[in-house]
């Protein structure tokens, strides 16, 4: 069993970190040695950022070489022949800042949905629910190239089923239809999933317009992601978010996750104490601003994500544009493993970027 497949076999937050981070260097070293290889831009940043020694092996996970995730929007990234594309997507940016295209073949396709699964059914368990989109269906228009919100959608709906969408194509919550659908599956759990923003601009502002709410009920089960900007901006915390949906609609499991288009598959959800978790095969650090070292627990930095799925791609290990903490290693209270962490915010005066706050630029 190679180690990617011992990352999958494990149940999933079950390994201490020391042997979990063994195990991700040991793929990481060959995704980098494959990507330097088969990606000839890659390659000329390794070797002008970092000589080309590190894709000869590193001993520890911080001398991983990244890049930063920016790049995916200078610069066509891709590890594998044009005919083995099956797939592209991109992020969703603004288009006078350009948008970040990432190319999945068969296998990093199957990687991301098998990754996926994994980390769900860990939270949702192994049963199908009635599920409910706080979006259009009108955000499907191409199957073979969308956004990051689209790709989102679709990765999520293999979680439920009888999908209902909420909001029909001008993003006016159908109110009738939410509520017979509740009927319908009263007493049972249902999974709702949304982008951040849209849940609190279409379903809670709703409320807020009309004075009309739906009981979604503690039986329901809410997933979301994305959009915290335009709610910080709005100084709508966390904690905020989650206690008015549970005082308007009865919502009481509300599980936030964090992830990007450029490394899809490999998302960290939000656990029942509120933090932020690294799953099997993925892993973060968080490095200084002043001279790029990993900072120890406690301390905020930039996240750098890192995840042994893209073989069509070099998204193995990206510095992106967030500011996080870990805050502790293998002792969480909700009993997973590995680091957990939270997200602070963007670094200031990056890319407004994240799925449904570009939504919430053009609304």
């Amino acid at each position: 069993m190679n180690v990617v497949d011992q990352l999958f076999e494990a149940p999933q937050y079950s390994m201490p970190q020391a042997e979990k981070e063994r195990l991700i260097l040991q793929a990481t070293t060959s995704l980098t040695q494959w990507h330097q290889k088969k990606c000839e831009p890659y390659a000329r940043v390794l070797n002008n950022l970092y000589s080309g020694a590190p894709a000869n092996g590193v001993s520890k996970l911080e001398a991983l070489p990244y890049l930063p995730v920016r790049l995916f929007k200078e610069l066509n990234l891709q590890s594998i022949a044009d005919e083995q594309i099956v797939k592209t997507l991109t992020s969703s940016g603004t288009s006078h800042n350009g948008l970040s295209r990432i190319v999945l073949d068969d296998e990093t396709a199957q990687r991301q949905r098998r990754a996926l699964a994994t980390i769900m059914t860990s939270f949702l368990g192994s049963k199908r629910l009635p599920m409910i989109f706080i979006d259009t269906k009108d955000v499907f228009k191409d199957r073979a190239a969308f956004s990051a919100r689209g790709a989102g959608l679709l990765g999520m709906a293999n979680f439920g089923r009888k999908h209902f969408y909420a909001l029909d194509k001008d993003m006016q919550l159908d109110h009738e239809g939410l509520h017979e659908f509740m009927e319908t599956w009263a007493g049972q759990d249902v999974l709702i999933f949304g982008f951040t923003f849209m849940i609190w601009q279409y379903l809670y502002g709703n409320f807020q317009k009309t004075g009309k709410k739906v009981a979604l009920g503690e039986n329901s089960i809410l997933i979301h992601s994305g959009g915290w900007k335009a709610l910080l901006d709005q100084a709508v915390s966390g904690e905020v978010f989650k206690s008015e949906l549970k005082k308007i609609f009865g919502l009481t499991r509300i599980h936030d996750f964090y992830g990007m288009v450029e490394q899809v598959g490999s998302v960290y959800m939000q656990c029942e104490q509120g933090h932020l978790h690294a799953p099997n095969f993925s892993d973060i650090l968080v490095r200084s601003f002043h001279d790029w070292e990993t900072l120890p627990v406690g301390e905020q930095g930039i996240i750098q994500t890192i995840s042994v799925l893209p073989t069509s791609y070099p998204g193995h290990s990206l510095l992106t544009e967030d500011l996080g903490t870990i805050i502790g290693v293998d002792d969480c209270p909700c009993g997973r493993k590995g680091k957990y962490f939270r997200v602070d915010g963007r670094i200031p005066k990056s890319e407004l970027r994240g799925c449904s706050d570009t939504h919430a630029q053009v609304a």
